[in-house]
Parts: structure tokens; C-alpha cells; sequence
């Protein structure tokens, strides 16, 4: 019997777990990729500034935050099923104007996909 495999099965074994923290993200460095959101955004508060709070954001419809006056096509895409969950918020957060056509929002959204992982687990600390 040979056991030449059983270092390859074993480096497998262990990746596997690594990769699925890695999907976690880092909420401290998320802090920081927050910094690109803070000028329109808050996440500590359930406050609105010129974009809507973002405490308590997973498990919203979109344009759905009280007191905020959303684009029209942000309120449609609430209506026809956005909800905002890690998945949409990864995509959204590539590239606003892609996901949601006509947003009023600004951001040319992220590009590095660590980044918005990291994003994600900060934001995540304020919708529980």
C-alpha cells in the first residue's frame, strides 16, 4: 500500500477549513474600507446622512430605510425582490450602477473582492 497520497490529503483536510475563515473577512480591516463608505453612510447608528444608515442592513428590501428619499430605481429594485444579503451586497458593492440601474448613488463601487469581504464582516457586526 502506498502512502505518498496521504500528505496530499491531508493538505487538502486543512485548506479547506482556512479557506472557508477566509470567506469571514476581517471586521477590524473592514473598519477601515468603511472609511470609503463614512462620508455618505453610517453604520453604528440606525441615522440617515446623504446615503441611508446601514445598521441593520442584512435582511432589508432595498430602499426600504425609513426617513430616506431612495432613488426611484432603488425602490423598484425593493419591490421586485432585493433584499440585502452578503451575495447582493457583494455584487452591488462591485459595481452600483450595474446591479441597481438609475441609483443616485455616486461610488464606482470596490474592486477587490477582499476588500468587500472585510466590508461585509464590519457591517455585519451592526445587523445583528
Amino acid at each position: 500500500m502506498s502512502y505518498g497520497f496521504l500528505p496530499i490529503c491531508l493538505l487538502l483536510a486543512t485548506a479547506v477549513p482556512l479557506d472557508a475563515l477566509a470567506q469571514d473577512g476581517d471586521a477590524a480591516a473592514g473598519a477601515i474600507v468603511f472609511k470609503k463608505c463614512a462620508i455618505c453612510h453610517i453604520a453604528e447608528t440606525d441615522q440617515n446622512k446623504i446615503g441611508p444608515s446601514l445598521n441593520g442592513l442584512f435582511g432589508r428590501t432595498a430602499g426600504t430605510h425609513p426617513n430616506f428619499a431612495y432613488s426611484p430605481a432603488m425602490q423598484q429594485a425593493g419591490k421586485d425582490g432585493l433584499v440585502w444579503s452578503e451575495t447582493s451586497l457583494r455584487d452591488y458593492l462591485h459595481d452600483p450602477k450595474v446591479k441597481v440601474k438609475g441609483t443616485k448613488m455616486t461610488f464606482p463601487g470596490l474592486k477587490d473582492d477582499t476588500e468587500i469581504t472585510n466590508l461585509i464582516a464590519y457591517l455585519k457586526q451592526y445587523s445583528k
